[in-house]
């Protein structure tokens, strides 16, 4: 059976891109991108399989 651990990230609107690419270089894959509590800004959540 798979195993995964998952993430969550604010983004920061200026630096969106860069902050996705990060994550996926380190081999997270994006999962959804929805608004932050109380409606601020925008959170990511991410999955990677466990080694």
């Amino acid at each position: 059976m798979t195993k995964w651990e998952y993430a969550t990230v604010p983004l920061m609107i200026h630096a969106t891109k860069q902050i996705l690419d990060n994550w996926g270089e380190d081999g997270w894959e994006l999962v959804q991108v929805v608004p932050g509590p109380e409606g601020n800004g925008l959170v990511a959540y991410f999955k990677r399989e466990k080694a």
